[in-house]
């Protein structure tokens, strides 16, 4: 058990910088770590009028801002569980989140309240507007009333001389208690609600002020969904216990409005997901590289070391010019990327975790990590691997330690298939270890295709190739009859800015086809490209969700 407690350092953080601005949702209203300590203890309040009881479930729902990041902290530091559901899941995956969780009260954006049915989720009592708290539907409407309108009476009783850095104390919450249910899929089938302990967060949060590059007071944007684990740990809760001012983007993360928001805040820490590097190294970088004049220049030495220092500014400037490192996770980066950006000495680093860990489970300063891996095992945990030989051969990634789940929410069977006899949680990740204790992710164990020879294909090596190639947008390889078949979703914005028809992109993707074939081994050879018309559905951590395309096999 870790010796920090989570709720210590919650409430530490709030009575060390008291004055300090806290949160600010972008382009909007700001919050005092002082007034964030009100606002919890206004709402534990609300809580006891609601008789919620230690480990009873609260669900929130929402995008990025102030109150969603004051009700998580308001419900673990009241010893209930937070139930943290992604604003993009439909209505139907809400309602079946609700109820599996066995939630009673629900913290909802106004905008998605709209859409719900309350008749579908008859265990919750109370639901309150994420926008100002204010009562939207109640079992004993009356009685909640009735404490909101007299809510300042009773926190002035409760604190006679007001609160105060001096007075402000939350329960003793130990860390082997439940804080979050994490969802990592709404559809019925597929629901597995990760259970996760104050001990796994604590653990997260102490690592991460030992060895992550920021200070109190620095700046942080909140973009990557709160919901999931690590925009939460990284971009919300370690920032706020370390005294940090977070900036909550409260709108749809386009690649633009990120850019953007990086440029007027400049923060000091930059959590990125490898979709958004890619974009940046496809649309702004690649285009400069290939003008036949840059190409010609970057063939002498010193004009190319020249122009690969421009191009690391340009890139250090798009995320603000002030960072120490952007940290990349949640989903494999294209090796071209990585590639580049270590050439052109740009600081960065990939991490590697899952939501069963809250979420890491690797992690190294971008000057002392290795290019292909994904960061050393943090020192809460132990690693290894089910190959005879981690160090050559591929196994899965085992983990345990601190920061692991307790299991999976009412599913004994998935929870028991999680775990070996002896402890060690499967991560169904595959790779290698070094000596060192570094990471190299090569491939999910469910996304493995074994081919006709017995060789091992890992498709998001192909994939990767694919997503860098020319009016390709994004592309996920399958397997038909023994054979492997590219489905690609086009850039569609690309073909029409160059005026391209349906016609014109499968010819395009037949040549492409025949030159990638010719790189790589012909185990790993593509037998077919398929335009595929639609985004592919994806998980909170922006990776496609395979088993809902094995009918196009």
């Amino acid at each position: 058990m870790i010796k920090e407690q989570l709720v210590d350092l919650i409430e530490s953080s709030i009575v060390k910088n008291w004055d300090n601005t806290a949160m600010t949702n972008y382009r909007g209203d700001s919050i005092s770590f002082g007034k964030v300590g009100e606002q919890i203890a206004r709402l534990h309040i609300l809580y006891d009028a609601c008789n919620i009881k230690s480990g009873d479930k609260i669900a929130l729902v929402g995008k990025n801002s102030i109150n969603w990041a004051i009700t998580y902290l308001s419900a673990i530091t009241y010893e209930a569980v937070i139930v943290p559901i992604l604003p993009d899941f439909k209505p139907a995956d809400i309602h079946h989140i609700v109820n599996h969780s066995e939630a009673k009260l629900l913290f909802i954006a106004d905008n998605i309240f709209e859409n719900l049915d309350l008749n579908k989720v008859p265990q919750v009592h109370s639901t309150f507007s994420l926008n100002d708290f204010s009562l939207l539907d109640a079992k004993k409407a009356d009685k909640i009333n009735k404490v909101n309108a007299n809510m300042d009476t009773m926190l002035k009783k409760q604190y006679p001389d007001g609160l105060n850095p001096s007075n402000l104390a939350f329960k003793n919450i130990t860390n082997d208690k439940l804080a979050v249910l994490s969802y990592t899929s709404g559809t019925t089938g597929f629901t597995k609600g990760v259970m996760i302990t104050h001990n796994c967060l604590a653990a997260n949060v102490v690592y991460a002020n030992k060895n992550m590059p920021l200070e109190p007071g620095d700046n942080i944007v909140s973009f990557l969904p709160l919901a999931h684990t690590y925009g939460c740990a990284f971009e919300f809760l370690w920032p706020f216990t370390l005294g940090v001012h977070i900036t909550f983007l409260t709108k749809t993360p386009s690649p633009q409005i990120i850019l953007q928001a990086f440029k007027e805040v400049r923060p000091r820490l930059v959590l990125a997901v490898p979709l958004i590097m890619e974009k940046i190294y496809k649309k702004q970088i690649l285009p400069v590289l290939n003008k036949p004049s840059i190409k010609l220049l970057l063939k002498t030495p010193l004009l190319n070391k020249l122009i690969e220092g421009k191009v690391r500014q340009k890139l250090v400037d798009s995320f603000g010019g002030n960072f120490h490192e952007v940290v990349i996770g949640g989903a494999p980066l294209s090796q071209e990327v990585e590639e580049f950006l270590h050439r052109v000495k740009f600081p960065f680093s990939i991490g590697y975790g899952m939501t069963e860990c809250g979420p890491l489970i690797s992690y190294a300063n971008w000057d002392k990590t290795k290019l292909g891996s994904a960061g050393r095992v943090v020192d809460s945990l132990e690693i290894k691997t089910s190959a005879d030989n981690p160090y050559d051969q591929v196994g899965e990634i085992m983990v345990r330690g601190e920061n692991i789940m307790l299991g999976y929410y009412k599913n004994k069977e998935a929870t028991r298939d999680a775990f070996t006899h002896d402890g060690w949680m499967r991560t169904g990740d595959l790779g290698k270890l070094d000596e060192e204790g570094f990471v190299f992710i090569k491939g999910r164990n469910k996304s493995m295709i074994l081919g006709a020879s017995g060789q091992n294909i890992y498709p998001e090596e192909i994939e990767a190739r694919l997503n860098n190639l020319p009016f390709v947008q994004e592309s996920l390889v399958i397997e038909k009859k023994g054979k492997l078949v590219a489905l690609i979703y086009p850039d569609y914005e690309l073909a029409d800015r160059k005026g391209m028809t349906e016609h014109d992109l499968k010819k395009i993707y037949e040549q492409q086809r025949k030159t990638l074939n010719d790189s790589m081994p012909a185990y790993m050879g593509l037998a077919e490209s398929r335009i595929f018309a639609e985004e592919f559905e994806k998980t909170p951590k922006k990776s496609i969700k395979r088993y809902l395309y094995d009918q196009h096999a």
